[in-house]
């Protein structure tokens, strides 16, 4: 299945109106089976679908690493994952009371998540980043995909090291973007402490548990973020900084990750 379709609209601009070609996004229903039991269904890009239910699974504590993993196998057409783990066990209740995820919010029990993450997860870093490395890094994420330059439609998230992005996924949903990164890291077992990840969506609460679970110590996102993500940023030792924007940033957590100009040499 194609990330996108082209489809004929009716299109009005200042010097007329008429028929025009638009490319608009695709949206796919991912079903993820988990160990021999219906897990949840995913709306999302029809793309990474394997890095998509490995990095969901691990999102929600299911999976901690690769070790964990007896087969993945994808059945694209028929839009299903199956994913069975050595110890075969069974997925938190939590999780099957929402069968069904939107591509726009949040997945799996997060307040539980939350909740355990704040006590026994605290990211530990000595990493630091400059004000240019992070404008670099996010010059560098917004020409990145060919599929926002065409439907304007997606959102990203990228896995960076201070001077360039490691690994970079599209998706229609920001949770999904996300977790195809970690998916991707985990899969190819790409070390992601002491990394950045840029993301191009809010920042809310659910985003960050998706961060420290991998123990990554900047977030990055050239939009904004809610109360409880600065709060639970703090908390979790996390550096986040928002709404990049050519050479302007706010940075809303953990400020001593970031460098000034008087100190770089």
């Amino acid at each position: 299945m194609d990330e996108a379709q082209k489809l004929t609209v009716w299109r009005i601009t200042g010097a007329g109106q008429g028929n025009a070609e638009d490319m608009v996004v695709s949206e796919f229903a991912l079903t993820i089976s988990f160990n021999n039991q219906d897990l949840v269904t995913l709306l999302c890009s029809p793309t990474r679908l394997r890095q998509l239910a490995i990095g969901f699974l691990h999102s929600e504590g299911l999976v901690k690493g690769k070790e964990d993993l007896k087969k993945v196998v994808a059945d694209e057409k028929r839009g299903l994952v199956w994913v069975e783990t050595h110890d075969g066990r069974d997925a938190d209740r939590g999780v099957l009371l929402r069968r069904v995820i939107t591509s726009g919010c949040g997945s799996g029990p997060f307040l539980q998540g939350i909740a355990d993450l704040h006590h026994e997860m605290r990211v530990e870093s000595g990493l630091t980043i400059s004000p240019d490395d992070v404008f670099g890094l996010v010059h560098q994420f917004q020409d990145y995909s060919d599929l926002h330059r065409a439907t304007h439609g997606i959102h990203s998230a990228a896995l960076c090291d201070a001077g360039r992005i490691l690994v970079f996924s599209d998706d229609i949903g920001r949770h999904n973007a996300i977790d195809k990164v970690v998916g991707e890291c985990l899969l190819s077992e790409i070390p992601t402490h002491d990394r950045v990840m840029v993301i191009s969506g809010r920042v809310s609460s659910e985003m960050l548990l998706k961060v420290a679970r991998k123990g990554i110590p900047v977030l990055v996102s050239i939009s904004a973020p809610t109360d409880l993500g600065v709060k639970l940023a703090n908390d979790l030792g996390i550096t986040l900084i928002g709404l990049v924007r050519g050479k302007r940033m706010n940075v809303y957590s953990g400020r001593w990750r970031v460098r000034s100009d008087e100190r770089r040499t």
